[in-house]
């Protein structure tokens, strides 16, 4: 059997063993999206979000990319971001880091690497932000891990800037933007920080005409 063949392989298990324990869940799940949760998280395939979660299809929308970004020019994310918002109706939005993660350890460095140096230029940023607590950290693990957590907050804060969120705020009271990071070692979600709906921001990126 080729590699990617057991991968089909195990789709008929996973479906048979499903359908056998509940006859009607397909049937169900096709008419069924209706999550009260947006999750952005990081690529990594070691941080899947509905395992670690325990939750089951249709009850998280799930959008990843490298290192769990915000960026205000990602049309896929923001693509995704006004969907969950508009048409879903989501009520919380989690920005989801990791510790350990590549993309954070590669903005660290000085190394070129191809197309990826425009995206991990957003890390970069936020280490440089905040460059006097990092470099101020001497163990490299932990220098690192801060970042992850720094990076997280940012996203979230970028997420509270975009005119999709902020007129969800104004018209809905809703949704409320967390920030957890994941820990590989334990299985353990750490929260990070909480925006409720309608959280100040610096009027900067306030939009008065939404």
């Amino acid at each position: 059997m080729k590699p990617y063949e057991k991968l089909l392989q195990e789709n008929k298990n996973w479906a048979a063993e499903t359908q056998a324990k509940d006859p009607d869940f397909f049937k169900n799940l096709v008419n069924l999206q209706s999550p009260e949760y947006l999750w952005i998280g990081c690529s990594d395939s070691r941080v899947p979000a509905n395992q670690i979660t325990g939750t089951q299809p249709g009850e998280i929308f799930v959008h990843r990319n490298i290192a769990n970004m915000v960026v205000n020019t990602d049309l896929n994310l923001l693509s995704v971001l006004q969907y969950a918002v508009e048409v879903l109706h989501v009520k919380h939005i989690i920005v989801c880091g990791h510790y350990g993660c590549g993309g954070v350890q590669a903005a660290m460095t000085q190394k070129s690497l191809g197309i990826i140096n425009k995206w991990l230029r957003n890390i970069k940023d936020v280490y440089r932000f905040h460059r006097e607590e990092i470099d101020a950290i001497k163990d490299e693990t932990k220098r690192t891990d801060r970042l992850v957590e720094l990076n997280v907050e940012e996203q979230v804060l970028n997420l509270a800037k975009t005119s999709i969120i902020q007129k969800a705020w104004k018209e809905n009271n809703a949704p409320d933007l967390h920030g957890w990071v994941y820990g590989l070692h334990n299985g353990l979600i750490k929260p990070l920080l909480e925006m409720p709906a309608g959280t100040h921001i610096d009027k900067l990126y306030e939009f008065d005409n939404l």
